[in-house]
């Protein structure tokens, strides 16, 4: 059940195969949640850390007058909220995008876990470190590149983060999302969204149709989006 995050954390950490097997075991209780629904809201005092198993989810934030921000775009093998452990009372929300299987793991368990497999803990701590990584890249994406960078910049960290993983094929990957969340995530107009996208097909650079992004050269989209994996940190010796 776990297979995502186990192949994330091998990818991206030297635990031992028993960190991995203590991490398997770990009791998780399994929902299959609708797409566009929350489960997980602004001020909730979660009990239990969430695992993407399958399908696609984000984390945004509304303001008072509806307008909503997606904060971050959520894959299988992630923990979104992670730092629940710590930070007691939620800020933001969470949502599925497409269908998701959603895996729940009891904080106790979880700080168990880590009391027990201090090398576990440091793995979960990194988690959170790269999270906070994404963040700071998603908003200088935001604030200082132009429109056609910023979108090209998202579809460059999506196909690194899902070749991680095993669900990037050749040039294209599945991506659950309309051109107003896109809009809310880029911080544009929905019609805004769309001429950028005319005119990134047009150029032969990426499209996006029927919930699969298409690009023909991984070089000239990160040329256009500024891209530098770096602070992904995918690797080990990141």
């Amino acid at each position: 059940m776990k297979t995502f995050f186990i192949r994330r954390l091998r990818a991206q950490t030297q635990l031992s195969e028993e960190d991995l097997a203590a991490i398997e075991a770990l009791p998780m209780q399994v929902k299959d949640i609708e797409r566009r629904t929350p489960f997980v809201r602004e001020g909730d005092r979660p009990s239990q850390c969430c695992l993407i198993l399958e399908g696609f989810a984000v984390r945004s934030k509304t303001t008072d007058e509806g307008k909503r921000q997606i904060l971050a775009i959520h894959i299988p093998g992630e923990m979104p909220d992670l730092h629940s452990l710590h930070l007691k009372v939620m800020d933001h929300d969470l949502s599925t995008l497409s269908k998701c299987q959603v895996g729940f793991i009891n904080h106790d368990a979880i700080h168990r876990l880590t009391r027990e497999r201090p090398d576990v803990a440091s793995a979960l701590w990194r988690e959170t470190l790269v999270d906070a990584a994404v963040f700071r890249e998603w908003i200088v994406n935001v604030g200082r590149r132009d429109a056609t960078a910023r979108l090209a910049h998202v579809v460059a960290e999506l196909r690194e983060r899902l070749k991680v993983i095993g669900l990037l094929q050749d040039h294209h990957f599945g991506l659950p999302m309309t051109q107003m969340d896109l809009a809310d995530t880029l911080g544009l107009t929905p019609i805004h969204v769309n001429r950028v996208l005319q005119q990134l097909r047009k150029d032969g650079v990426l499209d996006i149709k029927k919930e699969t992004v298409s690009f023909a050269s991984a070089e000239r989209l990160d040329h256009i989006a500024d891209f530098d994996e770096l602070y992904l940190h995918q690797h080990p010796m990141q």
